[in-house]
C-alpha cells in the first residue's frame, strides 16, 4: 500500500522534517508573567510527533505583548523558560520554530509592562475589544504612530528576538505577518496611512515587512527564517482593500528574492472569514520557489490532496492538535479524532483544556 505523501519526510531550509504535518501557531495564554514554563513545555512535547511545531505568537518586544499571558523572547528569563520547551520537543524527536508576533495596535495597556507603548504604522484605532485579566473586555486603544526611530528599534528587536530563539534552542523563526498584527498593519492602506517611504504605494507599504525579513534572515540565516501571511484575512479589524492581490503578488516576489525557508499561508474561512481565493494561493505558489505551508480547515484527506496536487508542500493543523495531542498517530492509523474540544478553556491559565486531553486508546 502506497505511503501517503503527508507522512513522507521533507526538507525545509536546513531542517529535515519526519512528516509534512505542521502544528500551527495558536495563542494559548499560559505564560504567566509572559515567561514560558514547564506546563507549556509539556504541551508542546505531547504534540512533537508533528513534522514541525510552530509556537504560539511570541513577542519580540515589551511593546508587542498585546494579549494577557502571552510569552515573550526578549529577556533572559524568557529565553531560559523557552529552553524547557525546545529541550522537551527535541528529546522527543521533534522540530520546533518560534513565531515572533508583535501585536502592534491589537493591544491594551492593562496587558503590557508599564514602560511599553502601543505602536502601529499610523494612529488608526482598531474596532473591537481586547480581554484584560484586570478589567475584562476593554476597547482597543489609539496606537502611537511609529517614528523613524521606532521603526529602527522595532527591527532591531525582531533581530535580537531571532538571535535569542537560537540561544533558546529553536530550529528557526516564523515572522507573523498575518492576522492584523504589526507587520500586516503596514501592508494595508487602511491601517497604514503614512505619507513617508513606509506608506502610500504597494512598494512602500511592503517595505517594513521586507526590511524585517531581510534583517532577521541576515542575522540567523535565511534557511532558518519563515513568514506567515493572511491575504483576504479580516482578523483584528483588517477590512479588504482593492490592491490585495497586487500587494501579495509584489510581496511574495520580493520574499522569493530573499530565499527564505518558507511562506506559511493561512486561510480562516473554516472559522467564518472570507476564503483566500485559489488563484491567490496558486499565484503565491508560482512566485515563491521554496517551501509553502497551507493552513486552514484541512483534514487528512484534503491535506493529502493539496500536497499531491502540488499546491503546497506542507499542511498545518491548528484546532485538531488541541484535543488530539497524538494527531499524527490518529491520521496514520485512521483512528477517529476526538470531538471533545473545550473552547471555553482555550485561553485559561492552567492545565485544564491544555495538557489533559487523552491520547487514543487502542485497547
Amino acid at each position: 500500500m502506497k505511503t501517503l505523501e503527508l507522512f513522507l519526510s521533507k526538507k525545509v531550509g536546513d531542517l529535515t522534517l519526519k512528516n509534512r504535518i505542521v502544528m500551527a501557531p495558536m495563542t494559548r495564554c499560559r505564560a504567566i508573567g509572559n515567561i514560558p514554563n514547564e506546563l507549556m513545555a509539556e504541551y508542546y512535547k505531547q504534540r512533537s510527533d508533528a513534522g514541525l511545531i510552530i509556537t504560539e505568537g511570541t513577542s519580540p518586544s515589551p511593546n508587542g505583548l498585546g494579549y494577557a499571558r502571552i510569552p515573550g523572547i526578549f529577556s533572559e528569563l524568557q529565553v531560559e523558560g523557552w529552553k524547557k520547551t525546545t529541550k522537551a520537543v527535541h528529546e522527543n524527536g521533534g522540530k520546533i520554530i518560534v513565531q515572533l508576533m508583535h501585536s502592534g495596535r491589537i493591544s491594551h495597556p492593562l496587558n503590557m509592562p508599564k514602560e511599553s507603548q502601543i505602536l502601529a504604522p499610523s494612529q488608526v484605532k482598531a474596532a473591537g475589544q481586547m480581554w484584560t485579566d484586570l478589567k475584562g473586555l476593554q476597547d482597543f486603544s489609539i496606537p502611537k504612530e511609529m517614528t523613524a526611530q521606532d521603526l529602527l528599534h522595532a527591527k532591531t528587536e525582531y533581530v535580537a528576538a531571532a538571535e535569542n530563539a537560537l540561544f533558546a534552542g529553536f530550529d528557526g523563526v516564523e515572522l507573523h505577518g498575518a492576522n492584523g498584527y504589526l507587520l500586516e498593519e503596514f501592508l494595508s492602506p487602511i491601517s497604514n496611512i503614512r505619507t513617508d517611504q513606509y506608506g502610500g504605494s504597494i512598494e512602500n507599504r511592503c517595505r517594513f515587512v521586507i526590511d524585517v525579513v531581510t534583517a532577521v534572515a541576515r542575522a540567523i540565516g535565511k534557511e532558518k527564517t519563515g513568514i506567515r501571511l493572511s491575504p483576504y484575512g479580516v482578523a483584528s479589524d483588517m477590512p479588504h482593500y482593492p490592491e490585495i492581490d497586487e500587494t501579495y503578488n509584489y510581496l511574495t516576489k520580493e520574499l522569493n528574492k530573499l530565499d527564505i525557508a518558507y511562506i506559511h499561508l493561512v486561510d480562516h474561512s473554516a472559522m467564518g472569514a472570507p476564503a483566500v481565493p485559489l488563484e491567490i494561493k496558486k499565484l503565491i505558489r508560482h512566485n515563491f520557489k521554496n517551501t509553502l505551508i497551507l493552513c486552514g480547515g484541512y483534514d487528512k484527506e484534503s491535506a493529502e490532496a493539496a500536497i499531491e496536487s502540488g499546491l503546497t508542500d506542507l499542511v498545518a493543523f491548528g484546532r485538531p492538535f488541541i484535543n488530539n495531542p497524538d494527531l499524527v498517530e490518529r491520521f496514520k492509523n485512521d483512528w477517529p479524532l476526538s470531538e471533545d474540544l473545550k473552547i471555553d478553556l482555550f485561553y485559561s491559565a492552567d492545565e485544564k483544556g491544555y495538557t489533559d486531553y487523552p491520547i487514543h486508546k487502542t485497547q
